[in-house]
C-alpha cells in the first residue's frame, strides 16, 4: 500500500492529505446515501407488505439511534485499532445489511437489516470518522476540511434520492437495495489501498504542521469501551458538553429525523410524486455542499457560537415557514429549499471547533462522538414523533412548527457555551497530545 501512495505523491504537486479527504468524502457520501435509502421505501413497503408508517418509522429510528450511539465507541476504536480496519468493517456491514434486506418479508427482518446492520455500519462511517481524520491529518484548515467532509454526509443523503426514487417507481425497492449494496462493496478496495493510518506512516506531517511533535498514543491497556466511557465520565462534568449535546439533539431532530425521513412522504400529502420530493431533497443536498463547506471556512475565522446562533435561528424560521411553502405556488418550496439547504448541517464544523477548543485534539473526536449520539437520539425521537403525529392528525404541520420552535431554543442555548479548554486530558495519552 505504501509503495502505491508514494508513487502517487511523487507524481502530484499537492499534499496527499487532500487525497485522504477525497477518499473519506466518498466513503461518507456512500454511507449517507445508504442511510437515506429507507426514506424512499416508506410508501413501497407500506403498499407491498401493509406495514404502517409508524412501523417503518420505528425501523428508521433504530437505524438513526445506532448511527449515533456507536459514534463514540467507533472513535475510541479508531484510536485503539486504527481507522482503516474500522472503516472496512463498516463497509462490509453496510453491504451485507442492504443485500440481505432484499429477502425481507416481515418487520423484524427490516429491523435486523436496515436497523441493526446498516445502522451499525453507518455509526462508523459518520461524522466521528470525519472528526478523527481532521484531528489526525490537519494542524491548520481544520474547519475547511471538516466542512467538506460534513457536506458529504448531507449531500450523499440527498443527491442519490432522485435516482433511487426513479428506480423504486420503475424497478421496485429491491433494485435500490442491490444498488447501494454494490456501492458499499466497491468502496472496500479503495479504502484498503489508499487510506493510511497516520501522516507519519507515509513520511508526512499534519497539514500545516512545521515543528516536530511527539507521536500521539492512546493507552493500549484499555479497550475502546473503557476509553469512550472514561471520556464521557469526565465530559459530563463540564457544562459546555451538555450545551453542545442538547443543541445537537435539536439539530438531529430538525434534519435527519424530520426532513431526512419524512419530507418525501410530506410531499406526497400535497400531491408531489416521490421523484419530485426526492429532487427537492437533492437540490437541498447540493446547496448544503456549498453551505457546509462555507461554514467550515467561516469556523476557521469567526466565533463558532455566533455562527451556531444564526444557523439554528434561520433553520427554525425555515421549518415554521414550511407548511405555508406548499401553498405558495411556484415560489414557496424553492425559498424553503434555498434557506434550509444552505443550513442543512452547517452546524457541524463550528460544533467540532468548539469540541476541540473545550476538550483538546485527542479527546475531541470521542467526545464529539457522544455529542453525535445526542444528535441521532434527537433524530430518532423526531422520526417517531412526526410519524405518530402524521397518523393521528393527518398532516405534518404541527411537527414542522415544533421542530422550528426547538431550533430557536437551540439558537439561544449555544450562546451560553464558553468554548474554553476544560483542562487536563479526558483520555489517557502522552502529555503533548492535546496541543
Amino acid at each position: 500500500m505504501n509503495q502505491t501512495i508514494h508513487a502517487i505523491m511523487s507524481r502530484t504537486r499537492f499534499s496527499y492529505v487532500w487525497i485522504i479527504v477525497g477518499i473519506t468524502f466518498l466513503v461518507l457520501l456512500a454511507a449517507a446515501g445508504i442511510r437515506a435509502t429507507p426514506s424512499v421505501m416508506i410508501l413501497p413497503l407500506e403498499h407491498e407488505f401493509g406495514w404502517s408508517v409508524t412501523t417503518i418509522s420505528f425501523v428508521i429510528s433504530v437505524n438513526i439511534a445506532l448511527y449515533g450511539l456507536i459514534g463514540p465507541f467507533s472513535a475510541a476504536a479508531m484510536q485503539r485499532y486504527g481507522i482503516r480496519p474500522m472503516v472496512l468493517g463498516a463497509l462490509v456491514l453496510l453491504a451485507v445489511g442492504t443485500f440481505v434486506s432484499t429477502f425481507m418479508t416481515m418487520p423484524w427482518h427490516m429491523v435486523l437489516a436496515w436497523g441493526i446492520l446498516v445502522g451499525s455500519g453507518s455509526g462508523v462511517a459518520a461524522n466521528t470518522l470525519a472528526a478523527t481524520i481532521v484531528s489526525r491529518w490537519f494542524e491548520t484548515r481544520r474547519g475547511l476540511a471538516m466542512g467538506l467532509l460534513t457536506a458529504s454526509s448531507a449531500t450523499g443523503q440527498m443527491v442519490f434520492l432522485p435516482l433511487m426514487a426513479y428506480m423504486v417507481e420503475h424497478y421496485g425497492w429491491r433494485s435500490v437495495a442491490m444498488l447501494v449494496a454494490s456501492v458499499a462493496a466497491l468502496a472496500i478496495p479503495l479504502v484498503a489501498i489508499f487510506l493510511p493510518e497516520r501522516p507519519q506512516d507515509i513520511g508526512m506531517k499534519r497539514y500545516g504542521q512545521f515543528e516536530e511533535l511527539p507521536p500521539e498514543a492512546v493507552s493500549k491497556s484499555k479497550n475502546p469501551l473503557s476509553i469512550a466511557f472514561e471520556a464521557l465520565g469526565k465530559a459530563v462534568k463540564i457544562r459546555d458538553f451538555w450545551l453542545l449535546f442538547f443543541s445537537f439533539f435539536i439539530c438531529g431532530m430538525s434534519t435527519n429525523g424530520y426532513i431526512g425521513s419524512h419530507f418525501i412522504a410530506m410531499c406526497g400529502d400535497y400531491g408531489i410524486s416521490a421523484v419530485g420530493g426526492a429532487s427537492i431533497l437533492a437540490t437541498m443536498g447540493l446547496l448544503d455542499l456549498f453551505g457546509t463547506t462555507m461554514s467550515g471556512w467561516l469556523s476557521d475565522r469567526f466565533n463558532a457560537r455566533v455562527l451556531l446562533f444564526w444557523y439554528y435561528g434561520l433553520r427554525g424560521v425555515a421549518l415554521i415557514f414550511l407548511p405555508h411553502a406548499f401553498g405558495l405556488s411556484y415560489f414557496g418550496l424553492p425559498v424553503f429549499a434555498l434557506f434550509y439547504g444552505l443550513d442543512w448541517i452547517a452546524t457541524v464544523p463550528p460544533t467540532v471547533r468548539l469540541a476541540n477548543d473545550v476538550f483538546g485534539r485527542l479527546a475531541a473526536p470521542i467526545v464529539f462522538g457522544w455529542i453525535v449520539a445526542g444528535h441521532q437520539l434527537g433524530a430518532a425521537s423526531a422520526t417517531m414523533l412526526a410519524g405518530s403525529l402524521r397518523n393521528s392528525l393527518g398532516s405534518y404541520t404541527l411537527s414542522s412548527v415544533l421542530m422550528g420552535a426547538a431550533c430557536i431554543v437551540a439558537a439561544v442555548m449555544v450562546l451560553r457555551i464558553k468554548g474554553h479548554h476544560a483542562g487536563g486530558d479526558l483520555i489517557p495519552a502522552t502529555p503533548a497530545l492535546n496541543r
